[in-house]
């Protein structure tokens, strides 16, 4: 299964580097014409193998590469011509219609130029339709014959009738690896081993110590990081357990070498021995995954289900693997003789077996995982994150191909079940891969942050494990039969892009958007932080006006980045005006109420009614503006609240800013005496408490109002202008105060409200008398 996961990677990377070195620019005809031919007799024969297929279609790929690169040439220069015919405006029709012959002269000229290079743009662009064609029939063929693969029926492995000759291939096969080794066995061999003999002594002893004591020295490695105080300890746990898994592999590969040194084995041993460093290193790998996903610490396994769980878990892990291997190796020695179809049915299905019922345990614990909170808990809402879905969702699936890929493969449909559940088995190792990288990418950045193990609850190493999803997909497309074909083939749409219009955008017209853009906003906001930092403070502008220059900066340099960024990247907006010009009444009918705010937001920019920091009154609310935005303005109230206020409201609506332009606003403070006092005594000492107020403005100078005579008192009012009206509580509490201590020692009365009480029936409110 490995040896097949891993042969479609190798057959990418042959086929990318193949198609990069044959993509010229240059196109020839004659090859092509003969390799379109000879591709057209082959996709119409039954006969040709899959082999034969995928190299035509890598030479038409290869072809198809040079057609794209030429079907865009000098289209600049074909641009610039049709530019230049336009210009000369519509050729006259009709009888009579002529033209001047200067224009005629030129638009003939352009006309053949234009002619000239349009001529093998055609040919480039036909050809390139041709063998995207022939491409697409093979891909088509490759996936029915596959289709046709899965749904093939094969000898059941229950049938006894296979067992026999399935037992006498494999013995065949295992004697083919030590038949040789018997001819070897002469005193120049032995000569020889006798030479070499001291590294393999060296190399066994090597191999063995690294194998049986390199997981004990690279846990210890933990505890001394943790004697001298190490940071980051999650990244060295990271590092400590691929160490585990590293120094054992070199182990085995210091013993594979030493095997292969004594030459004991002949060709078909030695052949075995190759795919020992492959099976050691699947079974490391896997061994590497259960440790970080079903960690032995509580706080460092990735799925914290409970211990025991977790020791189940890892021990269905090795079963899985042992089930590979022990397939892996089967398979060889069965491919070392010609055996029979039915006999690698019948070894295969064993280990199968023994996969599924693994495979079934782990499928158990994965769909018990949970992370609600436990009863009694002090969490008050019942909360499933995506994880603890995503987690039951694969264990119930694992349940289900560890039933259902024994019984197809029991039934004959043993392609399918091997198509079942060896990816699924690839799938969950990925992920699990996945989740592993994902905790160290965290750890180290909790490290770089300073958070240490709290980052492994924040946003970036989501980020992270999106990010590292999106890598694995190819990887687990593969696994579940995608050709490498499919990808490249995938890929090199997205690279062509999408057209709309005339226009085509591809993936790095994206990335020239997104750099242009990225740069002008960075310049933008380091304009803005020089303005309002370093040169605006200079000048004599209020803060109000340095807060619209800098915010209509924003403004403008965001869309003149933008703007640049569609330029740059080569965007034509002029064959998106039909599609805009469609969706301009939605969006105006839609969003009137967004632009409406907008617009006001700019207005409130531009003519300055309200600034930041001003004082205003609107809709009932008072406060301070301490931001106007693009949309809405935030205003802070007296009591610490913010309320946001729509700058539509602002722009239509009535505002009081008591602060526009000045802080100088009057103070009115209201105080009533007794009657029978002497008013203009109460006048004179009014007058003086509110001179006395640092804060009020003796020009003009404070005056006292004789207001009326109320119900209960003699009303007076102390009338001041103030040099801040931001001081105005402050200034009304001082006059307060001082009207008490002076009203106390000059001997004047401030009246309280009496009533007088009439019963009309006082007999009423008498008792009885009883007792």
């Amino acid at each position: 299964m490995f040896m097949r996961f891993m042969a479609p990677l190798v057959l990418a990377m042959t086929l990318a580097f193949g198609s990069a070195a044959l993509a010229q620019p240059d196109i020839e005809s004659e090859g092509w014409d003969r390799l379109a031919s000879q591709a057209e007799e082959q996709i119409t024969a039954e006969t040709v193998d899959e082999e034969t297929l995928e190299a035509l279609r890598a030479e038409i790929a290869a072809y198809r590469s040079r057609f794209e690169v030429a079907r865009g040439q000098n289209a600049d220069r074909i641009k610039m011509l049709r530019e230049q015919i336009a210009a000369l405006g519509v050729a006259p029709e009709g009888e009579g219609a002529e033209e001047p012959a200067d224009v005629a002269a030129k638009r003939e000229e352009l006309t053949d130029q234009l002619n000239t290079l349009l001529a093998p743009v055609q040919t480039a662009e036909a050809a390139f339709l041709e063998a995207d064609g022939l491409i697409r029939q093979i891909d088509q063929i490759m996936r029915e014959r596959q289709a046709r693969a899965l749904l093939s029926l094969s000898p059941s492995p229950l049938n006894p009738a296979n067992w026999g000759p399935a037992f006498s291939d494999l013995m065949r096969g295992y004697r083919a690896v030590w038949e040789p080794a018997a001819d070897q066995k002469s005193s120049g061999d032995w000569q020889s081993l006798r030479g070499n003999l001291p590294v393999v002594v060296m190399l066994t002893l090597a191999g063995l110590v690294l194998l049986f004591r390199g997981r004990n020295w690279a846990a210890a490695i933990v505890g001394r990081l943790r004697r001298y105080g190490a940071r980051g300890i999650g990244i060295w746990r990271f590092v400590v357990s691929l160490l585990r898994i590293l120094l054992p592999f070199c182990g085995l590969l210091a013993l594979v070498g030493a095997a292969r040194i004594t030459g004991y084995l002949g060709p078909r041993g030695d052949e075995l021995l190759r795919l020992i460093p492959l099976i050691g290193g699947l079974m490391l790998g896997f061994r590497w995954i259960s440790e970080r996903v079903f960690a032995r610490d509580d706080d460092e396994a990735l799925l914290p289900v409970a211990q025991r769980q977790r020791k189940q878990a890892r021990f269905f892990v090795s079963l899985i693997t042992g089930a590979i291997i022990i397939d892996v190796v089967l398979s060889s020695m069965l491919s070392f003789v010609d055996s029979e179809p039915a006999s690698r049915i019948v070894v295969s299905f064993l280990p199968a077996l023994l996969a599924s019922f693994a495979l079934f345990g782990l499928g158990k614990i994965l769909h018990s995982y949970s992370d609600e909170p436990t009863p009694g808990s002090p969490v008050e809402e019942t909360r499933i994150s995506t994880l603890s879905r995503v987690v039951r969702g694969l264990g119930l699936g694992a349940m289900l191909v560890a039933v259902l890929a024994p019984l197809l493969m029991a039934a004959g449909y043993f392609t399918a079940g091997e198509a079942l559940q060896q990816p699924y088995i690839v799938s969950l190792a990925l992920l699990g891969l996945v989740m592993a990288l994902q905790r160290f990418l965290a750890d180290v950045y909790g490290a770089v942050t300073g958070q240490g193990i709290a980052a492994r609850e924040a946003l970036m190493p989501v980020l992270f494990g999106l990010l590292l999803l999106l890598l694995v997909m190819p990887l687990l497309a593969l696994a579940w039969g995608a050709r490498v074909t499919d990808l490249t083939e995938l890929w090199g749409a997205f690279s062509r892009g999408f057209t709309i219009g005339e226009s085509r955008i591809s993936p790095t017209d994206f990335l020239t958007f997104a750099v242009i853009f990225a740069l002008g906003y960075v310049i933008t906001r380091i304009l803005q932080g020089a303005l309002r930092n370093n040169v605006l403070p200079k000048t004599r502008i209020d803060i109000g006006g340095q807060n619209a220059i800098v915010s209509g900066l924003g403004y403008v340099g965001i869309f003149l980045a933008a703007l640049l960024a569609i330029t740059g990247a080569g965007i034509d907006l002029s064959s998106l005006a039909i599609v805009a010009g469609a969706l301009s009444v939605g969006i105006g009918f839609g969003l009137q109420n967004i632009v409406s705010n907008f617009v006001s937001g700019i207005i409130l920019l531009i003519e300055r009614p309200i600034s930041e920091g001003d004082w205003i009154e609107v809709g009932g609310q008072m406060g301070y503006v301490r931001d106007i935005s693009v949309r809405s303005t935030r205003i802070e109230t007296f009591d610490r609240t913010d309320v946001i206020v729509p700058n539509a409201d602002l722009v239509s609506g009535t505002v009081t800013n008591f602060t526009r332009g000045n802080t100088v606003g009057r103070l009115i403070v209201a105080v009533g005496v007794a009657y029978g006092s002497d008013t203009r005594h109460v006048e004179a000492v009014l007058k003086e408490i509110a001179e006395a107020q640092p804060m009020v403005l003796a020009s003009p100078p404070p005056t006292v109002v004789f207001q009326s005579f109320g119900a209960d008192a003699l009303e007076f009012e102390i009338r001041a202008i103030l040099r801040d009206v931001n001081f105005t509580n402050d200034v009304k509490n001082n006059v307060n105060h001082a009207i008490a201590q002076r009203f106390a020692e000059e001997g004047i009365e401030i009246p309280f409200a009496q009533r007088d009480i009439w019963l009309r029936n006082p007999e009423a409110l008498q008792g009885s008398g009883t007792t």
